[in-house]
């Protein structure tokens, strides 16, 4: 059996499979800064596991930079790429980092493998990554990276295995962070975010797309701390509207409300436009993530946002939250397909481990 770790800076959850199978899951929050440790024991306690049952234990790593770009076995070297990357990810890949360290802790000897959410995006070709800066800078990593990576590989995986993978593919990961992604025949050729995850698209309390003087100016005000905090977690939908959750600003039916959920709307429509021209057409929309699998009134106002490309939805269907929203006379395909992450690494590792003859 194979442990999937999704460690946080302050939670920890936990999913265990038997092959493609889950079996058994648990999680643990609010944790001290040295508590990721007790946090490992009492979550495999609690998700009923035996340590000597387990075969190996897989991690979602959020930055693997330019090298890391398949899921891999864990050892020092691999160790030391994505501790390398911190400065890439500073909120994500330190706690991933100490997810790793409690597993070797509770568990010493047992194999442990990394999947990156920057891995699905290495198929991107160069004038796509690329910013436009001196060469100095552009060596030390600054370009675009995209995120959510094992989403929209769990993605391709799905509609490939169901015979439905289109051509063209609009794929839409929202959730608190949110990112499109331009996929031609299963592979990612543009994305929203770039460097960072907070390119991009409205988030939860995430800016998205900002102009450099603005954060230079925001930094100036507030200090670099003070304008990351800003941009990172006191801006999106929570400084728009005073909340970071849709269901909370569609409840809240202020002005303010409404304008961060036409905000988020405008900026995914206006996004996928650019994901489009990426393709050179469209053939599929497909949703995923919180907001993308159970908000029918978003998904309603992107999709009217996307008619000028042929988009047609059926309104019942989207209400029902159905998997199916395109009528009988839309030219490209809508669907919504859950969320399947920890499925995903868990395959990708288990691949890793037989190649190893484990």
């Amino acid at each position: 059996m194979l442990l999937i770790v999704n460690a946080g800076s302050s939670s920890l959850k936990l999913k265990v499979f038997d092959g493609a199978q889950e079996v058994a899951k648990s999680q643990v929050s609010e944790i001290g800064p040295d508590g990721h440790g007790p946090a490992m024991v009492r979550g495999l306690a609690e998700a009923g596991v035996p340590l000597e049952k387990l075969t190996g234990a897989a991690h979602r790593v959020v930055h693997g930079g330019a090298s890391l770009t398949a899921t891999v076995r864990v050892t020092p070297e691999v160790l030391r790429q994505i501790e390398a990357c911190v400065p890439l990810a500073p909120l994500h890949n330190p706690a991933n980092l100490v997810g790793i360290q409690s597993v070797a802790t509770v568990a010493p000897g047992l194999p442990q493998y990394a999947a990156f959410d920057t891995a699905f995006h290495a198929t991107n070709a160069e004038v796509a990554t690329t910013y436009a800066l001196p060469k100095l800078e552009r060596h030390r990593g600054i370009r675009r990276y995209g995120f959510h990576g094992i989403s929209y590989a769990a993605l391709v995986r799905i509609l490939r295995e169901r015979g439905d993978l289109p051509g063209r593919l609009l794929a839409c990961h929202l959730g608190n962070g949110c990112s499109l992604v331009a996929i031609v025949n299963g592979r990612s050729v543009a994305t929203t975010m770039g460097y960072s995850p907070l390119d991009g698209l409205t988030m939860g309390t995430r800016t998205g797309s900002i102009d450099g003087n603005a954060v230079l100016r925001l930094a100036e005000l507030h200090g670099i701390d003070g304008a990351a905090r800003i941009l990172n977690r006191e801006s999106g939908l929570l400084g728009l509207g005073g909340f970071s959750d849709l269901r909370a600003l569609h409840a809240a039916g202020t002005p303010e409300a409404q304008f961060a959920l036409h905000h988020f709307a405008y900026w995914a429509v206006r996004h996928a436009g650019s994901m489009v021209a990426a393709m050179g057409g469209l053939d599929a929309v497909v949703f995923t993530g919180g907001i993308g699998e159970n908000d029918p009134w978003m998904r309603k106002e992107i999709l009217s946002g996307l008619n000028y490309l042929g988009v047609s939805s059926d309104p019942a269907a989207n209400a029902r939250n159905e998997t199916v929203l395109h009528d009988a006379t839309s030219r490209v395909v809508i669907l919504v397909v859950p969320a399947d992450e920890e499925r995903q690494i868990a395959l990708e590792a288990q691949a890793v481990m037989a190649g190893e003859g484990a």
